[in-house]
């Protein structure tokens, strides 16, 4: 018995494997949809707490009573409020099916919600296909889903959750407790350095110019990237995120006539380049800096 759970763990470790990546993939779109659940609902419910706070603190009525988290109320749409049919909760199809329309009220329904069930999906498939279904793997799968939903929320909110954030640097150092991303050493100095790095670039950019260059969401994001992958991958995550939004920001203005004060969220592109870091490993990460 014992010899049979070993090697179905062996089999699950194993990268390189289309089945699990495939069922991988579906789990993916299921999770997917709940993380849409957590786009649309977690700065929600931080502005409501924050109402109800300073509505309690000055003795009024409190101006969200109803119970709101991310299991209830059922899903609805924002405009009409009509609860979402079954058969339309189906990852992607459900919007196929609706034509991108509420099944009521015909109000456009955003392509973020098979978008980021899509990449959800895809993620899932590669992660699996790259470091397994055993530990590694489902380490990697929660990265990707922490990830994915706080890009999505930057992007729509420019906010970082501390919900979010925190917790992803704390289950960053616990698994590195088995070394599988990066020594526990590593991944603490990773911690209090990516952390450190964006509070002196925020200092010295708001001595030098009087404004804020960066939010302080962006020093727990990228301390919790530190702590997953190690102090190592700091400097490439750092340098790839700062070109992805140079480049993106050029494109903006040239493209949008966005203004040049205008600030644009700068999480996302952390995202993408701790994403990179993952998949490529130190191994990759060594080669970039003694390549020449």
């Amino acid at each position: 018995m014992h010899g049979s759970l070993t090697q179905i763990l062996e089999l699950l470790s194993q990268p390189g494997n289309g089945a699990l990546s495939l069922m991988a993939g579906v789990l993916g779109l299921l999770i997917g949809s709940f993380l849409n659940v957590v786009i649309y609902r977690l700065p929600r419910m931080m502005q409501r707490a924050t109402d109800n706070f300073i509505a309690q603190e000055s003795g009024q009525d409190l101006p969200h009573p109803q119970r709101y988290n991310l299991l209830l109320p059922r899903s609805c749409c924002p405009r009409c409020e009509q609860a979402v049919q079954p058969q339309h909760n189906i990852p992607v199809l459900g919007y196929l099916l609706l034509r991108g329309r509420c099944g009521q009220c015909r109000q456009p329904i955003s392509l973020t919600y098979p978008l980021v069930e899509t990449f959800s999906a895809l993620l899932s498939a590669l992660l699996v296909w790259r470091f397994g279904a055993g530990m590694e793997g489902v380490a990697a799968l929660l990265f990707a889903y922490f990830l994915l939903s706080m890009s999505i929320i930057d992007a729509q909110t420019q906010l970082l959750p501390d919900d979010l954030s925190l917790p992803l640097m704390w289950l960053g150092l616990l698994v590195n407790l088995g070394h599988t991303f990066a020594p526990l050493q590593d991944a603490v100095i990773g911690a209090a350095a990516g952390y450190g790095m964006l509070w002196l670039i925020f200092w010295a950019f708001k001595l030098a110019t009087g404004k804020d260059g960066l939010g302080y969401g962006d020093f727990k994001l990228l301390a919790a990237l530190g702590a997953w992958l190690g102090w190592q991958a700091l400097p490439f995550i750092l340098l790839m995120a700062s070109a992805l939004g140079a480049v993106v920001g050029i494109a903006l203005v040239v493209f949008r006539k966005q203004a040049l004060d205008q600030p644009i969220p700068f999480g996302p592109y952390l995202a993408i380049a701790g994403m990179l870091a993952l998949l490529h490993g130190k191994d990759w990460l060594t080669g970039i800096f003694y390549a020449y």
